[in-house]
């Protein structure tokens, strides 16, 4: 590993700061269903109809709550009984606390397979143009909020979230405008003493579950599909509430949220003793100490998508079928840990691949023998970067798609007569990208008899979405999981894979193939990061700055992505942002929903909108959604750069950085380079400490013990 001290840098980039944007994370920009019908449905609007699709359809099993589960509905098994007793608690007919001591689910039953059906290609529908309340709700809405002293800009955004109804629902319940983003518990209760005066508390039952709804709303922005009951307890003392273990109790009575129990089962009741036998045995202090029981809170849209994907996983399992004999193919794969994924596929139904960059070839090898059996196989990806990788392993472009257009309708094959994916085997690469309701509205889209195989390296950073579906898999051990032998090549795979096992070696370079840059300063580290984008890695690396991405740890501080995209555009592409704060050329980032970044190009601007390139399709972002879903794309964070390679990266650590490195970020950010990278180094010996410490589960969810809990 090479350090350079600046011999190849001659010409001095734009060091000066810039100053930061609005606050707000592509990753995890809120976007709209559109503005208007269009005469094409694009892969964004298609992709955020299959989302409402499937949020809707929970809404409506939420609102459904005297009426008896559809008979033929997709929800069965444990996430059917969840629903069940949810509606049972909301309607009073139950208490809450058998949600405190609900047992864990029994196992899915086997299900046969069915015949298969003849494909049939589905025409997406037109995204619904997005909920907007009529001009005398608008002003019903601003009145209600200038009552409580809250800005009118805020009748739209409240609007979307609460409906035509929404003065209404504020009156009623001031707290409801802890829905909206960006509204904080103290500007919630002002508006609410505001409009109930004195007798507005802050142990009022519609505070606390406001709170108790906010508080995991966040947790899931940070990944979590639960909470632990006494996290949240505390959190609301932070809030002032004075009971809080009162408030949890009323927000599980009232369904705001749902209540599980971690733990050991209610023993047996004892056999009944023998005459003569002492009523009361002293205890002798000998025994195991009982396992404590744990309760976590969560909300019932994560439940229920835990609780169908695990049932999901489960049907399978179970319905897997011996559709073809795969001896012939497993023999003639080009390497043994490719032939023993076709052997493990070719007899069951759910298998989890393990494996780097090298060992994508093993999941391609797969895709092709089983389209050389006659089977529908189809790999999908998390990027159209990777899409293109695999398409190239396969050397066929129809194996290949985004997880996001397979869903939407708008790649691939489409969906049978029942409306399943018309395919046999799909192969899902990045799975550590998966997020809880991606992942249950991909496996209901699956017939009985197909194969899914996850796919991806487990030491990435996870989905940007609520979850850890692929790291709960694997940890559930619920089906066979074939780990690739697979080295990555050469300098980079080297320190990559090192990195892995908590290890940061210095490893052998002769092509620069990786540089150290050392800097003092944040100032530095962005003068530096600008000269090795514009001049040092074009002249002697050969890779031009198109094709050249910075990966930084943050979005806001003196180097973090905002800062840096201002200085890279300053060098790069100097103008004055004449369409919204960008010109044609720029490098950008499309946020087509909250999770997904695309990376892109700007073409022009007119009266329709922003005009992108991304990766050779034309998208057009309309003018009142560019401020929020569109973002400047020289310098990425390791999470919205997962998933993608390019042929050069410069990862940049200013020493303000360090709090933020784990073995995961360094991990990801370092393997995002094909032939090339540079590490803008500052934070001194924080780096070897992240790397070397032991990755820890950062995620609360339940999937694992609901997967290991139906294999029993």
């Amino acid at each position: 590993m090479e350090e350079d001290g600046g011999s190849e840098a001659t010409e001095d980039g734009d060091g000066d700061e810039a100053t930061t944007d609005a606050a707000g994370d592509g990753a995890e920009a809120a976007t709209d269903a559109g503005d208007g019908a269009a005469p094409a449905l694009s892969e964004a609007e298609a992709e955020l109809a299959a989302q409402r699709e499937f949020r809707e359809r929970i809404e409506k099993r939420k609102a459904e709550k005297k009426g008896p589960i559809s008979a033929g509905a997709k929800l069965s098994g444990t996430a059917a009984d969840l629903l069940a007793a949810v509606r049972a608690v909301e309607s009073g007919e139950k208490p809450a606390a058998p949600f405190l001591d609900r047992p864990a689910p029994a196992a899915a039953p086997d299900r046969p397979a069915p015949a298969p059906e003849p494909a049939r290609p589905r025409t997406p529908e037109p995204a619904p143009a997005p909920r907007s309340a009529p001009p005398e709700a608008l002003a019903a809405t601003a009145a209600v909020l200038a009552e409580g002293g809250a800005p009118a800009a805020l009748a739209g955004p409240v609007a979307e979230v609460l409906g035509a109804q929404a003065a209404e629902a504020l009156r009623e319940d001031p707290w409801r405008l802890l829905a909206v983003p960006g509204v904080r518990p103290e500007q919630a209760d002002g508006f609410a003493r505001a409009l109930l005066g004195a007798g507005c508390g802050p142990d009022d039952e519609r505070r606390t579950a406001a709170l108790i709804g906010l508080l995991l709303e966040r947790a899931a922005l940070r990944g979590h599909t639960a909470q632990d009951a006494e996290t949240v307890r505390a959190a609301l003392a932070g809030h002032a509430v004075t009971d809080p273990g009162a408030a949890v109790e009323h927000a599980v009575a009232e369904g705001v949220v749902l209540a599980f129990r971690e733990g050991p089962e209610d023993p047996e009741p004892e056999a009944a003793e023998e005459p003569g036998a002492p009523a009361d045995g002293p205890d002798d202090g000998d025994g195991p100490e009982p396992e404590p029981v744990r309760v976590l809170l969560g909300l019932d849209r994560y439940a229920l998508a835990e609780e169908s994907l695990a049932d999901g996983l489960a049907r399978l399992v179970n319905a897997c079928e011996k559709d073809a004999d795969w001896t012939e193919a497993a023999s003639a794969a080009g390497s043994s840990s490719a032939s023993e994924l076709i052997r493990t596929v070719a007899a069951h139904g759910l298998v989890a691949h393990t494996g780097g960059e090298a060992a994508r070839a093993e999941p391609a090898a797969l895709i092709t023998a089983a389209r050389g059996l006659g089977l529908r196989a189809l790999g999908a990806t998390h990027s159209a970067d990777g899409r293109h990788r695999l398409a190239g392993a396969t050397g066929d472009p129809a194996t290949a798609v985004t997880l996001a257009g397979l869903l939407s309708g708008t790649e691939g094959p489409g969906r049978d007569e029942e409306g399943a994916l018309a395919v046999d085997l799909l192969v899902v690469l990045d799975a550590p990208q998966l997020d809880v309701e991606t992942a249950a509205m991909l496996v209901e889209s699956l017939a009985d008899g197909t194969r899914l195989v996850l796919s991806g390296d487990p030491g990435v950073l996870g989905s940007a979405g609520a979850g850890r579906v692929f790291a709960d898999v694997l940890a559930a051990r619920s089906c066979p999981q074939i780990a690739s032998r697979t080295p990555d090549p050469g300098p980079i795979g080297e320190l990559v894979s090192g990195i892995g096992i908590g290890e940061l070696n210095q490893v052998e370079a002769p092509g620069r193939e990786v540089v150290i840059v050392p800097v003092r300063d944040a100032g530095e580290a962005v003068h530096r990061t600008v000269q090795l984008v514009a001049d040092s890695v074009p002249r002697a690396i050969g890779v031009p700055s198109s094709d050249t991405q910075v990966i930084t740890v943050g979005h806001g501080g003196s180097a973090g992505t905002r800062a840096l995209n201002a200085a890279l555009k300053q060098r790069l592409n100097p103008g004055p942002g004449r369409f919204g704060g960008f010109d044609p050329g720029d490098r950008v980032v499309h946020v087509p929903a909250p999770g997904r970044t695309v990376p892109a190009v700007v073409v022009s601007a007119d009266a329709e909108g922003l005009h992108l390139d991304c990766g050779g399709t034309e998208v057009v972002v309309p003018q009142g959604r560019v401020e929020s879903v569109v973002r400047h794309g020289w310098a990425l964070s390791a999470h919205q750069a997962a998933g993608t390679r390019w042929p050069a990266v410069v990862v940049v650590l200013p020493g303000d950085a360090a709090q933020g490195l784990s073995r995961a970020w360094v991990y990801t950010a370092f393997g995002r380079g094909e032939r090339h990278l540079s590490v803008v180094h500052g934070v001194d010996q924080a780096l070897p400490r992240a790397v070397a410490q032991s990755p820890a589960q950062d995620r609360t969810t339940r999937l694992r013990d609901l997967l290991e809990a139906a294999a029993r």
